[in-house]
């Protein structure tokens, strides 16, 4: 199937490793032109040929901009726009300080905010523009020991949301794309580094084990696709089906 991403200008933020930068490299083998951003880009750029990337951290404020900026600039224009960021500590509410709230807050929600506003004026200008928060299981399905990502996630729904009503007569498409369970750094960090207890997290889904950065990627990319043009306002879950909830 021929997605339709060929030359279309893509922007992919927290994109060194995992789920960023399978989402960077999927979109480039569609012909896609990619710019990445993380807080250590160059290795990735070079390994699957992005067309230019910055390093950044998208906590910090302007920083977002800036690399709005430099995309726009690299690529003449943007068309896609992957809103990533690596999920805040894990902790239970009663065991996570106040002042990690405030640096979720910022890294979570308003990295992705301050991408969105900087990134409009280029996606107004396209005639294919979209929009695709890389999100968590835990905005329909909260999970143990999560409460930021629990909570602050939760939050950028209602943003994806509303922007996806805000921005349909732009022609513009908003949705998320929800993981659980895939083999990420993240997932390794969540078991405690254990392999064993990271196999045991695949082996409790209902398929029986763990998705790769790939798998989801795909699903990524293809709400990025001109097939998807009637999609939007929509959360989709790459969980291997271990949301519990019938809607």
């Amino acid at each position: 199937m021929d997605l339709g991403l060929s030359g279309r200008r893509a922007l992919v933020t927290a994109a060194s490793k995992g789920l960023g930068r399978a989402c960077a490299a999927t979109l480039i083998a569609e012909g896609a032109r990619v710019f990445i951003s993380s807080r250590s880009p160059e290795a990735t750029a070079r390994e699957i040929g992005a067309a230019g990337s910055l390093a950044a951290d998208l906590s910090r404020e302007g920083e977002p901009e800036r690399v709005v900026a430099a995309a726009v600039d690299a690529l003449g224009g943007l068309d896609v726009l992957v809103v990533n960021a690596g999920g805040p500590p894990p902790g239970t509410f009663q065991e996570v300080p106040l002042p990690a709230w405030d640096l979720a807050v910022q890294l979570t929600l308003m990295s992705a905010v301050r991408l969105v506003h900087a990134a409009l004026p280029s996606l107004k200008r396209s005639e294919h523009a979209r929009i695709v928060f890389i999100s968590s299981i835990s905005v329909r399905q909260p999970l143990p020991f999560l409460a930021l990502s629990n909570s602050l996630r939760g939050a950028v729904s209602g943003l994806a949301k509303t922007l996806s009503l805000e921005l349909a007569s732009e022609h513009i498409t908003v949705n998320s794309v929800a993981p659980d369970a895939i083999l990420t750094d993240r997932i390794r960090q969540l078991a405690g580094g254990d392999e064993a207890g990271v196999r045991a997290m695949g082996e409790r889904t209902p398929v029986g084990r763990l998705g790769t950065p790939e798998e989801f990627a795909a699903a990524v990319v293809f709400l990025c696709s001109r097939q998807a043009a009637y999609i939007s306002g929509q959360t989709l879950g790459v969980d291997g089906g271990s949301l519990r909830g019938v809607h």
